[in-house]
């Protein structure tokens, strides 16, 4: 019996165990880059909210999979925040910071991250 090409496509989505729908990330740990450490952040956690610097092509959906799948937890909600490099000036002309993309996960109540070294609840 021949397997149809939906069928082939969802063999390999479980194969990898993570699947996205504009780009397919082996690891999740490929969309989340880093966690944001602010005053800002700090403040955040106190929400249940934590802040992560991810991919720039990664949509909420492949955040929130990512998150939950790296660190146990169940994600409530995912904002996202597109922030433009700034235009600094070097001794040979003008030259412009990277673009980065930053996520503020809500996670449920009496769940945490412990990444942070937040204050415990």
């Amino acid at each position: 019996m021949d397997k149809t090409e939906t069928e082939a496509e969802a063999a390999d989505e479980t194969a990898t165990g993570f699947t996205v729908t504009s780009k397919t990330y082996d690891d999740p740990r490929d969309v989340l880059l880093k966690p944001v450490v602010s005053e800002k952040s700090y403040a955040l956690l106190d929400e249940n909210k934590y802040t992560f610097i991810v991919d720039p092509r990664a949509n909420k959906t492949q955040i929130r999979q990512a998150v939950e799948k790296v660190f146990q937890v169940k994600v409530i909600g995912v904002n996202t925040i597109n922030r433009q490099g700034k235009r600094k000036r070097t001794r040979t002309g003008y030259g412009k910071r990277a673009d980065t993309k930053r996520a503020i996960v809500t996670v449920a109540e009496g769940e945490r991250i412990d990444i942070f070294g937040g204050p415990v609840s």
